[in-house]
């Protein structure tokens, strides 16, 4: 099943939120990728003057080479609008993210900006959260954690590479990726994860998005608001 062309006429649409002057935080994974290369060619059809903050080395390579002016976080107090995907969406419009493992500058991005677009294929839409919640720590309290995750109903294994290597994010921390079963209660969960100690982020975001894109296989879309 490919949503390719309903992901791609979703980020098109999704220009129409650009203004000129904004900061926009660019996300990472598949949705976010098409969406800055749209975001590219409209920019410069259009001549705005935006500035963009990307979220991890990955979009930032496409958003250089889409010519897309980047600054960092720290450079700037405001943020207009983000663009990005989502791991998993349940009833409430709450988030899992950080499959790709930038989940610390997404939250970061997300908790800053006046307006938040999520764009995700149908797929990605559930009741409750069921897949693994991932979370970003101190590598020298990978084992306190893992015993606390034991502690609060979970268990972790630490994400490793198609060789074998640990996945290391690009703060220098590890992952965990958690499984809690069917997750009835996230705001409940992201809190007591974020209480132990030598723990990050936590890949539950409970900030609701202003605006959602839901891309089904026939090539069209949803857009949840």
């Amino acid at each position: 099943m490919s949503f390719d062309n309903a992901i791609k006429a979703l980020s098109l649409d999704a220009l129409k939120l650009v203004r000129n002057n904004y900061v926009i935080g660019l996300g990472s994974g598949r949705a976010a990728t098409t969406f800055v290369k749209s975001l590219s060619g409209y920019v410069k059809t259009k001549h705005l003057d935006i500035k963009c903050v990307p979220t991890s080395m990955q979009i930032k390579l496409i958003a250089e080479k889409g010519g897309l002016p980047l600054i960092d976080a720290d450079q700037i107090n405001k943020i207009d609008i983000v663009f990005d995907g989502a791991d998993q969406i349940d009833h409430n419009k709450f988030l899992i993210k950080g499959g790709g493992g930038a989940l610390l500058k997404e939250n970061i991005l997300i908790s800053a900006a006046k307006k938040v677009v999520i764009m995700a294929d149908k797929t990605k839409f559930v009741k409750n959260f069921n897949r693994t919640v991932p979370v970003e720590i101190q590598t020298s309290a990978r084992n306190i954690i893992a015993d606390n995750i034991i502690k609060i109903g979970g268990k972790s294994n630490v994400r490793v590479l198609d060789r074998g290597y640990p996945f290391v994010t690009e703060n220098g921390n590890l992952i965990l990726d958690c499984d809690f079963g069917t997750i009835k209660n996230p705001k409940s969960l992201q809190q007591k994860v974020l209480n132990i100690p030598g723990v990050l982020e936590v890949g539950i975001f409970t900030r609701k998005p202003d605006v959602i894109y839901r891309a089904k296989s026939n090539g069209k879309f949803d857009i949840l608001s």
